[in-house]
């Protein structure tokens, strides 16, 4: 395969960007090789700068639920793109989107749009004291939330991927009011909750684990959470930035019939463009300026073209109802295959991880104990079969509705002889 592009930009990269890349995971190093650089993506596949092409199960991390360029979406972005690229006053697509995603979510009753994943998380934390006139979150270890300082504490994906348990810049004084308990674990929040009475503002977390290799709740977690929150006077926040619309359509809420207070959403609900968004009971919501005290604004936040671009990819998830039933089946494949290699391997949905580790995998320690030289070999063999799948450890493996059938049977044989190898 040849990559003499690629390599070129790489270098040239290093020299103008810190470590060539944009986000830490993306610089390969945990996989012992160089990144390729993207021209250009159709349906499931990549092309690279020197004209390879790559089988994606990135899928940019999340967004590409439909895959590469839906014919629909792009459509729908360039006639956005025709009428202005961003105007910094309210328009009736942000209206839309706000009111699918209140039809879609159980318990969400408000919205307000912002432009990242990390954005949405941050901003719902600050709801959340506000509300509560509270200080302290508990989140959980390998749960990653954004690089927003006060979650940056025992956070899961890049930060595992570079084996840094915290970032460096980050006050004590802002990580003082994170709290941090084992997922999986109930008791463990129970003692962070007693211990700390009255002063416990939300409960963080993601319902399915998908920043330290995807890790399932186990059965009754969610509910204990549940629970245990509003016994405290807390409130609980699911941050859904990877499971919302990819679970299901109601995303976890759906998925595992527990309801949150407040909800972050990010990646599927831009349709691959820069957009998040929070939400939930509208009396915690109207806590946000202007009807509240809690300041969040944006200049770009309700962008008109990421607008466009979230509401026709939910419009297409709402009206094909198959596609969940699809995507689900074709994970469960690739699962079975994993599982022949004797892999530890957790999935839900269309969401999967294969674990180099030989127990069972149930929290950010269990995560830890991987081989990761093993899986970089597995990454690099299935990378020369010219299938691409995120190049860490800790990071989910994402099926799309442009993943045939044929596609998931060539795709489960490449990893029986990859792991095999």
């Amino acid at each position: 395969m040849i990559t003499t592009r690629s390599e070129q930009l790489f270098r040239k990269a290093k020299t103008l960007i810190p470590g060539g890349v944009n986000s830490p995971v993306r610089a390969f190093a945990a996989v012992g090789g160089r990144p390729f650089f993207v021209e250009r993506a159709g349906g499931p596949w990549l092309i690279d700068a020197d004209g390879n092409r790559y089988l994606d199960y990135v899928c940019s991390w999340g967004p590409g639920i439909l895959g590469h360029a839906h014919p629909k979406v792009i459509e729908a972005v360039r006639q956005t793109c025709e009428k202005g690229l961003t105007f910094g006053t309210p328009t009736a697509g942000e209206v839309e989107l706000a009111e699918l995603i209140c039809t879609c979510v159980p318990n969400v009753e408000m919205v307000r749009l912002v432009s990242s994943g990390t954005e949405a998380v941050m901003s719902a934390v600050r709801v959340a004291r506000g509300y509560t006139g509270r200080d302290k979150i508990i989140k959980f270890a390998g749960n990653y939330h954004g690089h927003s300082d006060g979650l940056l504490v025992k956070a899961g994906s890049g930060l595992m991927t570079q084996s840094v348990p915290d970032s460096a810049g980050v006050p004590a004084g802002y990580a003082a009011g994170t709290l941090t308990a084992v997922y999986n674990d109930a008791e463990s929040v129970r003692r962070l909750l007693e211990e700390n009475r009255g002063q416990v503002a939300a409960v963080v977390v993601e319902p399915v684990a998908a920043n330290m290799g995807v890790v399932p709740p186990k059965d009754g977690f969610l509910q204990f959470l549940r629970d245990i929150a509003s016994e405290h006077g807390a409130l609980l926040i699911f941050d859904e930035v990877i499971t919302g619309f990819r679970l299901a359509l109601g995303g976890a809420t759906e998925y595992t019939g527990v309801a949150a207070d407040l909800y972050t959403f990010g990646k599927i609900v831009g349709g691959g463009m820069p957009l998040a968004a929070y939400g939930g009971r509208r009396d915690i919501m109207s806590s946000v300026a202007p009807l509240g005290p809690v300041y969040q604004a944006g200049t770009l936040s309700g962008n008109p073209v990421a607008v466009t671009a979230g509401i026709t990819t939910l419009k297409i998830l709402m009206e094909d109802t198959e596609i969940y039933e699809r995507i689900d089946r074709r994970a469960a494949k690739l699962e079975a295959a994993f599982r022949q290699t004797g892999l530890s391997v957790n999935r839900a949905g269309s969401l999967l991880s294969a674990f180099f580790t030989p127990g069972r995998v149930t929290n950010y320690e269990d995560a830890c104990r991987c081989d990761r030289a093993a899986f970089a070999h597995y990454f690099n063999r299935m990378l020369e079969r010219g299938i691409y799948v995120a190049p860490s450890q800790f990071e989910a493996m994402f099926v799309s509705d442009a993943h045939s059938d044929e596609l998931i049977d060539k795709t489960c044989e490449a990893i029986r002889e990859s792991v095999e190898s």
